[in-house]
């Protein structure tokens, strides 16, 4: 008859035992070393570049201070200053008129970019650098190329309107009701290309047996894109929205290059009006509670925005 010997640990040696509770933690320290080796260098240069900003930001915002003298405890008066600042208000106004026409007109441009071409193409990788080309040009040279298609007088973009029959058109960037549409077509041409990427990237993961057993059934074109590519799509549309919305509260280097922030205070946003207050003006006090305003609008649309996808998902 065959005698079977356990194992040191089937017999619940205490020696076995607790070496083997020491390799395992040995094992689990090791993991643990390798996982913040891999995260310490993003998490130190957050802590450096946003989260240290954002706390220094919301400790000057109670204060008054001009970078040069000591800063000196004012409470919530400059909250109080920015409830009744006009200005405060009419920057509130335009950044949400900026993201209610960047927002929708940028994800539509790049989907639709994004969706011709994920086409087989001739030249189809041509044509999608042409179209990412713009997001990494140089902002200044884009701001300065759109003013002078958009020039009231000589612009080719209103000599092709009046050769249409216009007599008078847009004064673009001159006018009060025309600054802000342009800002958002020029933002738009420059962002979809960016984004166009990402949704490229989101179509090429959704299975092909998909769409050949949605036309096996006899769906169109149409019924396959409503029907496979959009909910296959919903996790790429979902992050591009979130970062579009974040893009346009923030913005600030068009509108600086391109208007200024008028005529008037007809294009003035809230990171326009952040950089006046503090960098021109020298009032950072006041300055660091619009930021921190902002990023409470930010904070509460990117909670709000999250919470709806959880529950499209259920």
């Amino acid at each position: 008859m065959t005698t079977l010997t356990p194992s040191p640990t089937e017999t619940g040696a205490p020696g076995a035992s607790a070496a083997h509770r020491a390799a395992e933690k040995r094992r689990r320290r090791r993991n643990l070393l390798v996982g913040w080796s891999f995260i310490l260098p993003n998490f130190l240069g957050f802590a450096a570049l946003t989260l240290v900003p954002v706390v220094g930001a919301l400790a000057i915002s109670f204060t008054d201070w001009d970078s040069y003298s000591t800063p000196h405890w004012v409470g919530l008066d400059n909250f109080e200053r920015l409830w009744n600042d006009s200005n405060f208000w009419a920057a509130l106004r335009n950044t949400l008129y900026y993201a209610a026409g960047h927002i929708p007109l940028t994800l539509l441009a790049s989907l639709g970019l994004a969706v011709l071409l994920n086409q087989k193409l001739r030249g189809v990788g041509l044509l999608r650098t042409a179209f990412f080309f713009p997001y990494v040009t140089s902002l200044v040279a884009v701001a300065v190329v759109w003013n002078m298609l958009l020039s009231p007088e000589e612009g080719p973009v209103n000599q092709f309107l009046m050769s249409l029959g216009m007599s008078d058109p847009p004064g673009w960037t001159s006018s009060q009701d025309w600054a802000m549409p342009a800002l958002i077509i020029a933002s738009v041409w420059r962002d979809m290309g960016y984004y166009m990427v990402l949704f490229l990237a989101g179509l090429q993961t959704i299975p092909a047996e998909l769409y050949e057993a949605a036309r096996m059934d006899g769906a169109g074109p149409w019924q396959r894109f409503w029907h496979v590519t959009l909910p296959g799509l919903r996790p790429t549309t979902f992050f591009v929205t979130v970062m579009v919305t974040v893009s346009s509260f923030k913005v600030f280097d068009l509108v600086q290059v391109m208007t200024e922030g008028g005529p008037g205070r007809s294009t003035l946003v809230l990171s326009q009006l952040i950089f006046r207050e503090g960098i021109t003006q020298g009032r950072f006090g006041y300055a660091s509670a619009v930021s921190l305003a902002l990023f409470l609008i930010c904070l509460v649309i990117t909670v709000i925005q999250f919470r709806m996808q959880r529950r499209s998902e259920r």
